[in-house]
């Protein structure tokens, strides 16, 4: 499959240099009700409380209300179709993560095409994903774990938000890169598999690490390390994973698209306030406390990267032979 970094890239630079002038009007008025921001996977999972956070600084900002809306299923396709099929007029946006460069290479048929239906908007945030094991679990660091799977090859269900997700490949890469064996159990989401985590009816969970944060502070579930090139300072006793497996690496981002057709001036004064309150330091303290940093970006820079890593993504999946469910 050939990936159109290209058109994208072309794409989004164009849509920042279309004359803004016949909706100037339009974008100073806006947004003059609420804004539907929908998120693709269920509530209470990292994407949405990065969201949820973000929007409340955003209704501060611009004076209207982001409801946040979570509609799961398919890897974030349901939700994400739901989007890019509303009107673009800026009153209905997405929460985009890495699953939107890793799904066009997963799924032969898609009902979109997210770099032709989007418009990119603007970027959130960086973290990582972090891989986490009930507390009773036989190994108490990732060399240990490591050692237990290879005695063990087939034994271990290791859970994630959904087949071709960040986590599910973050799990794909370590099976690949030392050698183990593991079988994947995919969720409509990460809260649930975090829910089963607890409850003892998987052994591993990969996630972003906002959604399990709270656990591996209360000691809820054991923190093997971080998928990040460095320690994150919101847990720095969790190692990378690296440091055991020398080489691995996998960054998360968030940001936000919108549909086709959207007004480059709504864009613009979207991006503007997203960036002011990413800006803010109070919510910096928020994102960094769920082991993030701010990414701000024009939404030039921002289909750049999505296009960069719909081409990394899909390197890994063909040599993986991943295939959804």
């Amino acid at each position: 499959m050939k990936l159109p970094r290209r058109k994208f890239l072309h794409l989004a630079a164009g849509a920042a240099a279309l004359p803004a002038v016949p909706c100037i009007t339009w974008a100073q008025a806006y947004p003059s009700r609420p804004v539907h921001w929908i998120v693709s996977f269920a509530a209470g999972g990292p994407n949405d409380i990065v969201a949820r956070i973000v929007g409340q600084y955003l209704s501060d900002h611009l004076g209207q209300q982001f409801v946040i809306e979570n509609r799961a299923g398919a890897a974030g396709n349901v939700g994400m179709q739901s989007a890019l099929n509303s009107a673009p007029d800026g009153y209905t946006i997405a929460f985009v993560g890495p699953n939107y460069a890793i799904n066009p290479a997963l799924y032969e048929k898609l009902p979109f095409d997210f770099i032709r239906d989007s418009v990119p908007v603007a970027g959130i945030m960086r973290l990582a994903n972090v891989m986490d094991v009930n507390p009773t679990f036989p190994a108490n660091n990732l060399a240990e774990f490591i050692a237990y799977a290879k005695a063990n090859p087939g034994k271990i269900n290791f859970a994630s938000g959904g087949v071709g997700t960040s986590p599910h490949l973050s799990g794909e890469l370590l099976k690949t890169m030392a050698g183990i064996n593991l079988v994947h159990v995919p969720y409509r989401g990460t809260a649930p598999a975090l829910a089963d985590l607890l409850a003892g009816q998987v052994q591993v969970v990969f996630d972003n690490i906002p959604g399990s944060i709270g656990h591996i502070k209360t000691g809820k579930v054991r923190a093997l390390g971080v998928t990040a090139p460095k320690r994150v300072a919101a847990i720095p006793d969790v190692p990378t994973i690296g440091e055991t497996v020398p080489g691995y690496e996998v960054s998360i981002w968030y940001g936000i698209a919108a549909p086709r057709g959207t007004p480059p001036a709504i864009v613009e004064k979207l991006n503007q306030a997203v960036n002011a309150v990413l800006a803010d330091s109070k919510l910096q303290t928020r994102l960094a406390e769920l082991a993030g940093e701010p990414m701000p970006m024009t939404p030039a820079e921002f289909g750049k990267l999505v296009a960069e890593e719909t081409e990394k993504w899909a390197k890994v999946i063909r040599a993986a032979h991943i295939k959804p469910d």
